[in-house]
């Protein structure tokens, strides 16, 4: 495995001079809050992504660019050769909990709770890894291993997607009737999504009793969506191997009481879009201009 790193690395650097295409791409977008009762405020958001292709090599690297400084949020690099997929990921991505602050206590007042990390995952300090996966077709299913010997089956057969994996991860998607439907088991614990389209409006429903309804066409759409409330669960200890019941540990969760949001969109002929978003959580009223390229 050493070996195929060593040399995906240095094809990888050799690759750069004969680079054969670079794609620039970005979104930027200023938006009003009045926070109902609430100080109004005003907040920015520029994102920039650079991606550069040469033969089967990919190299994506994104970052945030509407603060003091260059911020880099991504830095990937992709290759295939043959059955063979070899993935960088170079960015070390230090993740903030669910209130913004890292480590913070969101459930409870424990401050045992305080000790999250990188990635949320509290003994993982670092999240740049390589990965090194091979996909083999056997008949209609294909069977790929990744480089922590995880075992992936998926295929689709009549229209039914399945995919299963030794890590105890089972997902069916399919599309029944005119109607979208999507189940996964992960590690015992059962999700699913129900989607279809009634007299022109689209209409979504998940596991979690989140309800979605979307009016209108493209470009110009009315959004109202039913938020469930969500029960705070504390940060439970892992350990640095993952090899415990808890593997590295799990997140900290904030809870949150039920609420319904409006959004009206419009894209405009500038290329600008145009939102408006009402939340009952606070009572606020949200208005938003983007851009996208």
């Amino acid at each position: 495995m050493k070996k195929l790193i060593a040399l995906f690395a240095v094809s990888a650097m050799a690759s750069t001079s004969a680079m054969a295409a670079i794609a620039l791409s970005g979104a930027a977008s200023v938006s009003y809050d009045d926070n109902g009762s609430a100080a109004s405020e005003t907040s920015y958001d520029a994102d920039l992504t650079v991606t550069g292709t040469a033969g089967t090599t990919t190299v994506t690297v994104s970052a945030d660019v509407d603060g003091a400084s260059f911020a880099t949020s991504a830095a990937t690099m992709a290759t295939t050769i043959g059955p063979v997929t070899i993935t960088a990921d170079m960015h070390d991505e230090v993740s903030k909990d669910g209130d913004g602050s890292n480590g913070a206590v969101l459930a409870t007042t424990n401050a045992t709770n305080a000790t999250g990390t990188a990635g949320e995952q509290i003994f993982e300090s670092t999240d740049t890894s390589v990965t090194i996966s091979v996909d083999a077709p056997i008949g209609d299913a294909t069977v790929g291993v990744d480089d922590t010997g995880v075992l992936t089956v998926s295929g689709t057969w009549s229209g039914i997607t399945m995919s299963s994996s030794t890590d105890d991860v089972t997902t069916v998607a399919g599309s029944i009737a005119g109607m979208d439907v999507s189940v996964t088991n992960d590690g015992g614990s059962t999700t699913w999504s129900l989607g279809t389209t009634v007299s022109g409006v689209a209409l979504t429903l998940a596991s979690s009793q989140k309800v979605t309804a979307t009016f209108g066409l493209a470009g110009n759409t009315m959004v109202v969506s039913s938020i469930p409330a969500v029960t705070g669960k504390n940060q439970v200890d892992g350990n640095a191997a993952g090899t415990g019941t808890a593997g590295y540990g799990k997140r900290l969760i904030a809870s949150a009481a039920s609420y319904s949001t409006v959004a009206i969109s419009r894209s405009l002929t500038s290329g600008a879009t145009l939102a408006a978003t009402y939340s009952s959580s606070n009572d606020s009223l949200t208005l938003k201009a983007s851009v996208a390229f």
